[in-house]
């Protein structure tokens, strides 16, 4: 259910670098804070009580229950139809324990008794950005404001972003960009949203036992119709300032629809696990409600549990019998270099029938590597789905066919970047001039997909260009932004932003339009120098960033590059073959920096922002890099 996106995307390896560090520890007490106990007998806090208690995971099938795979026209119809059973939503501990379950009955009815409540506190139509942590308060909460008429628009755990400041001032950008009237997360990061919104007029802060201790008003609650919003998905910033893409109730359950039925094919017995951020498209819309229109069970692992321990992903669809997962190419490449520390037939991966791929880039490698790994634990590489989408789209544009082998398009990169023609490569093509891209599918039902040149035509197959989709998935436009949502539209089209070619009816994705380096008319896309220098002996994995600056002479790359403690001769010898590297990768010189470990700015999807890096840059921030004694790092910005 995991996606290549592009506004909303998740950015190859960069995700394991997330961290709670900076989490607030306690409730603050600041601004317009609103915290009311829970009163003895409240019927929304005494159902929380019943949901954690809960014991045992939901089933995997429902007795009683017919399987019906999408077709609803609204959310709150999908919850009613699947509350009729006993499957559910299931959260893990970092031990691998189920800590709680939560079925879709019991989300139903917690739901609506908090729906009540919020309809006589806020005015149908309003907006609440809400916290999106990976337990079931979160879940309650966003359907409650399905059932009361209220526009949840999810927001981002902490992870790093640039510290503390960095993340009020997303959540600030947030709260902002949706006119909320609240803003919503667990007490330990109340601190922070006070702070965020204590500049913002008439926005209430909540942590999840307050919203649920509001008073039942005997308000009543009136669901979303199918013409109505869904919610607002705001995108990870990679390369701009956060937009919230507008979801409505036909767009979502459209693309619900097409994703179940076709791309997924979702059937009886299917199971699904995933440690994806439930603030992201592809964990809301991929893991909640996807199997929500499928009645499908699903098992959750927090992400920072998931970037601590790689493995318990693996050992709860051991136990669990998961049949549907998906993860970026550097999940599977963490666990497969995490696969010496499993014991000896704790994992068995035999009934794993979709393995999904999304992530800025799929990558070969790690595929690979995965399967060598894991092949003597039953996992079959044909599970492999190397999928396209954007949340302007949804989530899904296009899927492959199920259970065929990954298709990977060699290409001579030399060729590509002076024509902008994919011509595979040959046997005389170099190693260091070679790329695969990976064929990711065809479109979904009622869905359309073109590659344009830069006058809009058209283009044939192999040709490089502008990617182009419609169909009845895509988002009305972003909310409160009349210019950008205008500017995202030919007529019935939606400009991606991403760059790619069909090849055999299928779509291969290149890279963003944005990211593009252009050197003496050549074109270099930043993700082959990046990739071609992690694998140098002293760089930190994922933390590499490459881009272009204009110093009024034209065009220069500049590549920074995190770098492992190491003396003042061996970063000297490590930044001169950083600087080869790159010349073969890239047949161009670039200025090579060299920075302390986390120098790198991620966006709370965990993907690289070369936009944030590059202006850490043009700040001078890297000039006070320093090595591990605190001596000043003069070698760090020399010219290569």
């Amino acid at each position: 259910m995991l996606l290549p996106t592009t506004t909303h995307r998740y950015g190859g390896h960069k995700f394991a670098r997330m961290d709670l560090r900076f989490v607030a520890s306690g409730r603050g007490s600041r601004g317009r804070v609103n915290h009311k106990p829970v009163k003895a007998g409240d019927s929304a806090g005494a159902l929380m009580a019943d949901t954690s208690r809960t014991a045992l995971p939901t089933p995997t099938l429902s007795k009683n229950l017919d399987l019906r795979v999408g077709g609803f026209q609204t959310l709150p119809e999908a919850l009613d139809y699947a509350a009729q059973g006993e499957t559910g939503y299931n959260f893990f501990t970092l031990r691998g324990e189920l800590s709680q379950s939560l079925s879709y009955a019991q989300l139903r009815d917690a739901a609506m008794t908090l729906a009540a409540r919020l309809a006589g506190r806020f005015e149908r139509g309003d907006r609440l950005t809400v916290v999106a942590e990976t337990s079931p308060d979160f879940l309650i909460t966003f359907f409650a404001c399905q059932y009361a008429g209220l526009i949840p628009a999810p927001m981002p755990m902490p992870v790093n972003l640039g510290g503390k400041d960095g993340y009020i001032n997303q959540v600030r950008q947030m709260i902002v960009g949706a006119s909320a009237v609240a803003a919503v997360g667990p007490a330990q990061l109340t601190e922070f949203l006070t702070e965020a919104a204590q500049e913002i007029d008439d926005v209430e802060v909540f942590d999840f036992e307050a919203l649920r201790a509001l008073p039942d008003t005997g308000a009543k609650a009136k669901p979303f119709g199918p013409e109505e919003h869904c919610y607002i998905q705001y995108s990870s910033g990679s390369t701009s300032a956060p937009k919230g893409v507008i979801g409505t109730q036909k767009s979502v359950n459209s693309n619900l629809t097409a994703i179940t039925r076709h791309g997924l094919q979702l059937r009886l017995g299917d199971r699904a696990a995933s440690w994806l951020p439930l603030y992201h498209d592809m964990g809301l819309i991929g893991f909640i409600l996807s199997p929500l229109v499928g009645q499908v069970s699903v098992d959750f692992l927090a992400t920072s549990d998931f970037v601590r321990r790689p493995l318990l992903w693996l050992r709860i669809m051991t136990e669990h019998k998961t049949t549907v997962t998906y993860s970026p190419s550097f999940g599977y490449d963490l666990a497969a270099k995490r696969s010496a520390r499993a014991e000896p037939g704790s994992i068995d991966l035999s009934n794993l029938r979709i393995a999904g791929i999304g992530g800025d880039m799929v990558r070969p490698e790690a595929l690979n590597a995965f399967t060598d790994a894991f092949a003597s634990c039953g996992f079959a590489s044909n599970a492999f789905t190397p999928s396209y989408g954007m949340a302007e789209a949804t989530l899904a544009i296009a899927f492959p066919e199920l259970g065929t082998s990954v298709k990977v398009d060699d290409v001579d990169m030399r060729h590509y970047t002076r024509s902008g023609i994919a011509q595979p490569a040959s046997a005389v093509t170099s190693e260091e001039h070679r790329r695969g891209f990976v064929l990711c599918g065809r479109p979904l039902p009622g869905h359309d997909i073109e590659v344009r040149d830069e006058n809009h035509n058209a283009v044939d197959e192999r040709v490089v260009g502008r990617i182009f989709i419609k169909g009845p998935s895509l988002t009305p436009g972003y909310f409160s932004d009349p210019e950008a949502s205008e500017a995202m539209y030919r007529g019935a089209w939606l400009d991606t932003g991403d760059m790619g070619y069909f090849l055999d009816g299928q779509i291969v994705i290149t890279g963003r339009a944005k990211d593009l380096i252009i050197i003496n008319g050549r074109n270099i896309w930043p993700q082959d120098i990046e990739w071609a220098v992690e694998k140098v002996e002293g760089v930190r994995s994922g933390g590499v960033a490459a881009f272009s600056v204009d110093d009024g002479n034209g065009e220069r790359i500049i590549v920074v590059a995190e770098r492992r403690g190491m003396d003042e001769e061996a970063l000297i010898a490590l930044k001169r073959e950083i600087a080869q590297v790159i010349q073969n990768a890239a047949g161009a010189p670039a200025e090579v920096v060299l920075a302390r470990p986390h120098s790198m700015v991620m966006t709370s999807s965990g993907k690289l922002s070369r936009a944030k890096v590059k202006q850490k840059f043009l700040d001078g921030a890297f000039r006070d890099d320093r090595d591990d004694t605190g001596a000043p790092r003069a070698v760090a910005e020399a010219r290569v």
